[in-house]
């Protein structure tokens, strides 16, 4: 029951996130400014219900995403990692912490965490995970052309498995083979 609701709150998160960058590109700076409030005082309260509870997971996601949302990539990767001890065998949440290690910039942790992401994905959720999977290889083949060309190379064969119409693992794709 508690897997079926994180997994549906982190799609939730997934398209308010969606909903909220769309929001932020037609807004002006005066409202950007309250919308900034906004997300601190929902970060401020997300902090108050884990204080009481730590292993409020539906929370800790929230947390996460709010973190996700203001760009505060070290205490995202933080909060998902407090996720993935909570619940280990929950893929979004090393995928989450990928992105999160991605966007600060952090190539080595991001490779790591799309490792564990794909190695966390059970059999059936492959289907419904098939272009998060299907990025996390291309990352991974992407990191590793120059170190493992071997390794890069079925990598990206995964990738473009999982998702044979994007271009960028395709390109890769033919210059690692050619």
């Amino acid at each position: 029951m508690a897997k079926i609701k994180i997994k549906n709150l982190f799609l939730g998160l997934i398209l308010v996130g969606g909903v909220s960058f769309a929001n932020a590109q037609t807004t002006q700076s005066g409202t950007t400014t309250a919308t900034t409030s906004q997300a601190d005082n929902s970060i401020e309260g997300l902090k108050k219900q884990i204080e009481a509870n730590p292993k409020d997971t539906e929370s800790l996601a929230k947390l996460a995403a709010a973190y996700q949302e203001a760009s505060d990539w070290p205490n995202a990767i933080d909060t998902w990692k407090k996720i993935s001890a909570l619940l280990p065998d929950w893929a979004p949440s090393y995928y989450s912490q990928a992105y999160a290690y991605q966007s600060a910039k952090d190539d080595a942790n991001a490779k790591m965490a799309y490792e564990k992401y794909i190695a966390t994905v059970k059999p059936e959720e492959v289907e419904q995970n098939k272009k998060n999977l299907a990025y996390a290889y291309f990352y991974i083949a992407f990191a590793e052309q120059q170190s493992d060309p071997a390794k890069a190379k079925e990598h990206i064969a995964k990738s473009i498995q999982y998702d044979p119409s994007n271009q960028d693992a395709v390109k890769l794709s033919k210059a690692l083979n050619s």
